[in-house]
């Protein structure tokens, strides 16, 4: 634990990770704006690398290993201690989602100039608040003032995390469509079917079909039939109608124009340039 005499809040100009304090990362959330260069290190067993542009945040007691600065390192750096900036997270919804996100990327790349000069400039403000003890409402101020630090940190990354939360969960949808097609596919050809299993609209399937691999929910379905369809006609052990059976067409001349359509041919045709 930190004494009293140790400071709650620092504000540092490093350029190497000897200017920061021993076994910080034990007792301080890591605030830090890579100005140039850049510093490598290992979490959770992933090497990660911040380069200058960029904002990294660490939580405290956080596995931090193999810390490595390059020769033109320099990062602005705001510490704050550990339980002074949990007791001051917003009490807001987003909260939980946004720490999980960040324990799993704590790097984020910053292009807006302006962003950037703005970052900087709330590490300062959280700072000079930190130090003006002689305010006659220090604890009131400070925890106010740490609580809008934190809500601005989630407003600048909110695109960035919102964008990787919908990319979890559009590949997640595509993944399960890609689960039932695999079991459902010989007897189900309705895009209706799958987004009804998805909890989603047919539309919305396609969409994320099309955005994911170029291909709708409908040419995937068709691609996976034309595949089983091909396997069944070249079994010869099989006649058309025990096909259509197992497809579960309604009938065999409906059976002959689906094949139709998808092969370029009739069944029997298919079968009779496979003689």
């Amino acid at each position: 634990m930190l004494s009293d005499q140790f400071p709650k809040v620092l504000l540092l100009d490093v350029s190497a990770v000897s200017d920061l304090p021993d076994d910080f990362y034990k007792h301080y959330h890591t605030h830090m704006f890579c100005l140039s260069g850049n510093i490598k290190f290992m979490l959770n067993n992933d090497t990660m690398q911040c380069n200058g542009g960029d904002f990294l945040f660490w939580f405290a007691q956080s596995q931090l290993l193999q810390i490595q600065t390059s020769n033109d390192f320099k990062a602005s750096v705001l510490l704050v201690e550990k339980q002074l900036l949990d007791d001051n997270v917003p009490n807001v919804g987003y909260a939980v989602n946004a720490l999980l996100h960040s324990r799993v990327n704590p790097i984020k790349i910053i292009q807006n100039k302006k962003v950037q000069q703005k970052i900087i400039s709330n590490f300062k403000v959280v700072n000079q608040r930190y130090l003006n003890k002689t305010h006659k409402f220090y604890e009131e101020a400070l925890s106010l003032q740490l609580k809008l630090f934190v809500l601005e940190m989630w407003n600048t990354f909110a695109n960035e995390y919102e964008s990787k939360k919908h990319t979890r969960q559009t590949n997640a949808i595509y993944e399960g469509f890609i689960t039932l097609l695999h079991k459902h596919s010989m007897q189900q050809r309705e895009v209706q079917f799958y987004s009804n299993q998805l909890h989603i609209t047919p539309k919305y399937l396609n969409q994320i079909c099309k955005s994911i691999s170029d291909l709708t929910a409908s040419a995937w379905i068709q691609r996976y039939v034309r595949e089983r369809l091909i396997i069944l006609l070249e079994d010869k052990s099989l006649n058309i109608s025990e096909i259509a059976d197992e497809m579960e067409f309604s009938s065999r001349s409906f059976f002959t124009r689906y094949a139709k359509k998808i092969l370029g041919v009739t069944p029997t045709e298919y079968r009779d340039r496979l003689s």
